[in-house]
């Protein structure tokens, strides 16, 4: 050890010749074994099931999803950035969105519900919700995206005032609502 020269000198940061890589073969021959991260890692994670709180209730639904719900939230109270991001992803969703073909029949299942009962198709779909759940026979208001849909489902159409005021009344809440121009019952 006393010569100085590298090829004989073995301890710290000096390997020995023998136990060194030889130029040209890889330090990992074997190399990944196959079917090790096919997917990339942002796939796994944003398809595993969350659970996240709405209005009070708990619902499970995949980490993508719970992360657009925040973005959107977040666009909805001012963020801009979060307002771009969530209209981008919803813009490349739409892109990506499989064009069905017309020769393939849709099969729709009637249900037929007892009188009285509507709470048990309403709740679940939320349409609408009762004012005290714990009561069977509890009044039921409705939600206020679903009655911006039917008002744009009236076209040129207009409701009375005495319509009007029973969907305001029949409304969770009614100031969420974007209310059409002709709406005068609207306080």
């Amino acid at each position: 050890m006393s010569d100085g020269t590298t090829e004989n000198k073995v301890g710290y940061r000096h390997a020995p010749v023998s136990g060194r890589f030889a130029k040209g073969i890889s330090g990992n021959p074997k190399g990944r074994p196959r079917g090790r991260r096919n997917t990339l890692p942002f796939e796994a994670v944003l398809g595993q099931l969350v659970t996240i709180r709405e209005d009070g209730r708990e619902r499970r639904v995949t980490a993508a999803e719970a992360f657009l719900l925040q973005m959107t939230k977040r666009g909805l109270e001012g963020d801009g950035a979060a307002a771009r991001s969530t209209l981008a992803a919803i813009e490349e969703a739409r892109k990506s969105r499989v064009v069905r073909d017309p020769d393939i029949t849709t099969k729709i299942a009637i249900a037929w519900m007892q009188p009285g009962s509507v709470a048990a198709a309403l709740e679940p779909l939320r349409i609408g919700r009762k004012l005290d759940r714990y009561r069977p026979t509890a009044r039921i208001m409705l939600e206020p995206w679903i009655v911006e849909a039917a008002l744009a489902r009236l076209g040129a159409r207009t409701l009375s005032v005495d319509e009007q005021r029973t969907v305001f009344a029949a409304t969770r809440a009614p100031g969420k609502v974007a209310w059409p121009e002709w709406c005068v019952v609207r306080a």
